[in-house]
């Protein structure tokens, strides 16, 4: 059972990352492109189109990838170049 909540969790928190981030796109208040990014990194543990996304996010833009994972302390991806 509670591994159904974390995995309802997670969608719910994802889903509204995503939202805060399409409002942050119009508004200039809201820092829009992180909060998408933030919400499909959530989706991507629960959805294959989220993880798939995310592989081409990180393979048009790779230095910005690689800084992210730096930043957040996960390991370099197979393949990333120092």
């Amino acid at each position: 059972m509670q591994s159904k909540n974390k995995k309802l969790l997670a969608v719910l928190l994802g889903w509204a990352f995503v939202a805060l981030g399409v409002v942050g796109v119009v508004l200039p208040i809201l820092p829009g492109i992180p909060l998408l990014f933030v919400g499909l990194l959530v989706l991507s543990s629960e959805y294959v189109w989220a993880h798939h996304l995310l592989g081409k996010i990180r393979e048009r833009f790779p230095a910005a990838s690689r800084k992210a994972r730096q930043w957040v302390g996960v390991p370099p991806c197979r393949g990333d170049r120092p």
